[in-house]
């Protein structure tokens, strides 16, 4: 597991080489980011905020354009790329959620001369298809296969995979990795793909969610793809009596989610540290702008990283330190 005392520590070594440097100009970014209200966004925008005041000890600055809904992602999140590029930043770093309606957009960067980073979702293909610095995140099919290999070898039989946000490639990736995995092992894994007015519903998705292990009792195990998703599915689960059978599982961490690990009434969930995507995506993009600096690794993955009753305690560390 990542040791982020370490990483936070290394902020001293960072400060020294952006804030005592005199190159001639100090990188100007912005940085493309979910919603405000959604927790997962919520711990990457620490981590862009972290990293933020090293730029802004040289003279630079960090801008970040957040989505207001996700009705509709792809195009939204391209009219951010757009508008950061109307307004002449030094480099651009975005997830590419949907990439038939934002490769365009990263295009567009490039003919104007933007250095662009993908970071959270995108993967490394995408990013080299589109001339990307780097990628920082996870690959989403991976970690979907991850998860759903632990289902298997936990005896699921019957896996729900739950998306809020359909025709996103990152989570439709995800689900695909937990299907192909769990068939694999001869077990059932289906998607339910709930509209995209639905997220953070809490209401919403816990009764559809219901609704449908009521309908199927075969059900063994539920999979969401964020925080506001497991907290429904939670009560999904409890209000359809179905806690002795079906199992919990989901993408990213938070403390209600751990506290339920912790207790037992959540099985497992599927990190990609989001913290460390967003120090990361501003740390390298200006880097890259300031000083050429690049990694030799490419991407740079911060996941997939199971937790479960093995390693919860420590995860929890994480979340009290604000990283996590």
């Amino acid at each position: 597991m990542i040791n982020f005392q370490r990483i936070l520590k290394g902020t001293v070594v960072a400060a020294v080489l952006l804030g005592t440097a005199i190159s001639a100009s100090a990188a100007n970014i912005a940085i493309v980011g979910g919603k405000a209200d959604d927790p997962f966004f919520a711990i990457v925008k620490r981590g862009i905020d972290d990293a933020a005041k090293l730029v802004q000890a040289r003279g630079g600055s960090v801008n970040y354009l957040a989505l207001q809904t996700y009705d509709n992602i792809g195009p939204d999140a391209a009219q951010l790329i757009r508008t950061a590029v109307s307004q002449g930043v030094d480099g651009i770093a975005a997830p590419n959620w949907v990439p038939d309606a934002q490769d365009e957009a990263y295009k567009a960067a490039k003919a104007a001369g933007i250095p662009i980073l993908l970071y959270n979702s995108g993967g490394t293909d995408k990013s080299k298809e589109l001339g990307s610095i780097n990628y920082i995140g996870t690959e989403d099919y991976v970690a979907g296969a991850a998860a759903g290999k632990y289902l298997a070898e936990h005896k699921a039989k019957n896996v729900l995979c739950v998306n809020t946000v359909p025709g996103a490639a990152n989570l439709e990736a995800r689900c695909k990795g937990i299907v192909d995995e769990v068939t694999k092992a001869g077990s059932k894994a289906v998607q339910l793909p709930l509209p995209a007015t639905s997220f953070g519903d809490k209401t919403a998705v816990s009764e559809a969610i219901k609704a449908t292990l009521m309908k199927d009792d075969t059900i063994d195990a539920v999979i969401t793809m964020g925080n506001q998703d497991a907290d429904s599915a939670a009560i999904a689960i409890q209000q359809a009596n179905a806690v002795e059978r079906v199992k919990l599982g989901s993408f990213n961490t938070d403390k209600a989610m751990l506290d339920r690990i912790k207790a037992g009434t959540q099985m497992f969930a599927v990190d990609q540290q989001g913290y460390l995507q967003g120090y990361l995506a501003v740390f390298m993009l200006a880097s890259y702008v300031d000083y050429a600096m690049e990694s030799p690794t490419v991407p740079i993955l911060t996941g997939p990283a199971i937790v479960d009753a093995s390693n919860v305690e420590a995860t929890l560390k994480g979340v009290e330190a604000g990283v996590r």
